[in-house]
């Protein structure tokens, strides 16, 4: 039987780190059964949160690659999920915006996510849940914004 050590089990970051890694797999693996990624769903949700959006700026908002993005975009396109159309004012520019198709494609995907997350929480009450949701959102939004000030998480 495999024991983890309990000096690990009382560092919070670990156990983010192990829960994290649970839950990425698991919807990742709900989203492979439709063919899709985490990145896929990314875009989606991005596209339906934001509107219409430059594919350059939406590579940058998610922090995908630009070349990354291409390809992302090139699954989406096929499936009908969004669509890219050339700014005339700029060639070079693309435009992405979700289709009627993406739109229900990424609410499939929500319930897929939701369901992971359902079983991932079923030890937690309501109100527990909803706690743990703030603080991670608490502890999210300040990491989000060091990044953005160009803070150094290395840096002691």
């Amino acid at each position: 039987m495999t024991e983890t050590p309990p000096t690990l089990t009382g560092l919070t970051t670990y156990l983010l780190s192990r829960v994290g890694r649970n839950a990425r797999g698991r919807t990742a693996a709900r989203l492979a059964g439709r063919d899709l990624r985490m990145w896929h769903m990314a875009v989606l949700a991005a596209l339906a949160d934001f509107g219409p959006q430059a594919q350059r700026e939406l590579a940058g908002r998610l922090t995908i690659d630009p070349s990354d993005m291409t390809k992302v975009l090139d699954d989406l396109t096929a499936l009908g999920h969004v669509e890219r159309t050339r700014d005339p004012r700029d060639r070079r520019r693309h435009s992405v915006a979700l289709t009627p198709a993406g739109t229900a494609e990424l609410a499939r995907l929500t319930d897929d996510a939701l369901a992971v997350q359902d079983e991932l929480l079923a030890p937690l009450t309501g109100r527990e849940r909803e706690r743990l949701h703030e603080l991670l959102d608490k502890v999210f939004r300040h990491t989000e914004n060091a990044a953005r000030e160009g803070d150094d998480p290395r840096r002691p």
